[in-house]
């Protein structure tokens, strides 16, 4: 099936707030004329309004890293951020290089191992365009107009990913977060195969409760509540992982006594063994293409929770809980500026000395990965500090 031409994007002077425009052009090739719902991954309108923006001349000069390349072939393993890393000082703002043909361009996620993309400067301007490799592996000498020769296919079949998905990917099932009506109504392991105290992988247990029409679940045993560090109030029930589930029969009536009948789950995974009286949370579908990192729409102040796992710091590539979540505004891919506490001090160079504190300063990144209700999860991209709980962030 033939491709369709991608053309060429030019970039804007500023976006709305006084945010800076960024280059556009990263470009995206993989689009078959044909591609399925499946394959196209969703543009928010708040991201194609962002592109149709920054649709302009190119980025400033400025706005590029101080050490960014004439050009990068994209390699296996490579993230959209970590490309963006290479040529802009601030790389979670990739998305804002989708300035595109709109109507031709319905999946700007996709980008393949073995592009090559140049960064082209002309006066003040630069942009992000895709050149054409020699053959003896030399850097591009010329650009090209786009005809993708590659089909567009799911991420995890060619095309590279937003961030590191293989991160995050493991605590989509593992971090769960139950107020505390849910937890009293969680299903539950009534009882076990053949009498067994405890229940293994490929082995039988027997849950009551609501499914909700679910049938993957994760099981998870106490619950630790999350508080938040300013007012100690109870945010949610952190749920302890055990393992996966999977249902198997639904429960019913014994057709002699007549006693109720619990369902009938087998064990899928799991990391301890899971006993008589542990729970059971339906796994959320894992739409990884929803992972577009983008900044809140308006001001955001809140603290670190806690650090997944129990450790009393984290840095980079590890997970936190914070305190805000979907009542606040909070999505899934926002990005996050962390803040180190200015440090209290003394001014003696006074004819007294007077106590003073230090400003906060930027300390990391966060990106938003699991929002419930009033907490969310959220991967440490950058951190040039530990991070304790307590520690502030707002938006970027």
């Amino acid at each position: 099936m033939p491709h369709r031409p991608l053309l060429l994007a030019r970039q804007a002077q500023r976006l709305p707030g006084g945010w800076p425009g960024l280059a556009l052009g990263l470009l995206l090739a993989g689009l078959a004329a044909g591609a399925t719902a499946q394959g196209n991954l969703p543009i928010t309108p708040a991201q194609r309004a962002t592109a149709q923006q920054v649709a302009g001349a190119g980025v400033p000069l400025s706005a590029l890293a101080d050490n960014a390349p004439a050009s990068h072939t994209v390699q296996r393993g490579d993230t959209l951020w970590a490309i963006a890393s290479i040529f802009l000082k601030t790389p979670w703002r990739w998305p804002e290089l989708w300035g595109m043909n709109l109507q031709e361009i319905r999946n700007p996620h996709l980008i393949f191992p073995g592009q090559v993309l140049l960064l082209v400067k002309d006066g003040d301007r630069a942009r992000l365009m895709l050149g054409r490799g020699s053959a003896d592996g030399q850097p591009p000498t010329n650009t090209v107009k786009l005809s993708p020769r590659v089909r567009s296919e799911l991420l995890g079949n060619g095309a590279i990913a937003s961030i590191p998905l293989q991160l995050i990917g493991p605590f989509l099932n593992e971090a769960v977060v139950l107020s505390q009506d849910e937890l009293a109504a969680a299903p539950r392991i009534v009882a076990t195969q053949e009498g067994r105290v405890m229940v293994s992988r490929g082995e039988t247990a027997y849950v009551r409760g609501d499914l909700a029409g679910a049938r993957s679940f994760t099981l998870f045993r106490q619950s630790t509540p999350l508080r938040d560090p300013l007012s100690n109030e109870v945010l949610g029930y952190e749920a302890g992982y055990i393992g996966t589930a999977e249902f198997v029969r639904a429960d019913g009536k014994a057709p002699v006594s007549g006693l109720p009948m619990p369902s009938t789950f087998v064990m899928t995974s799991a990391r301890q063994e899971a006993g008589i009286g542990d729970r059971l949370a339906p796994v959320p579908p894992r739409d990884f293409s929803a992972y577009v990192p983008h900044p809140p729409a308006g001001p955001v102040d809140g603290r670190v929770v806690s650090v997944y796992g129990e450790a009393l710091t984290a840095g980079q590539n590890q997970i936190v809980a914070i305190n805000r979540g979907k009542r606040d505004g909070l999505e899934r891919g926002h990005v996050l500026a962390l803040w180190r506490a200015g440090a209290l001090g003394v001014d003696s160079t006074g004819a007294k000395p007077q106590p003073i504190q230090l400003p906060d300063e930027r300390s990391g990144l966060l990106f938003v990965f699991r929002v419930f209700d009033r907490v969310s999860y959220a991967l440490i991209v950058s951190a040039s500090d530990p991070i304790r709980p307590g520690d502030r962030f707002s938006e970027p």
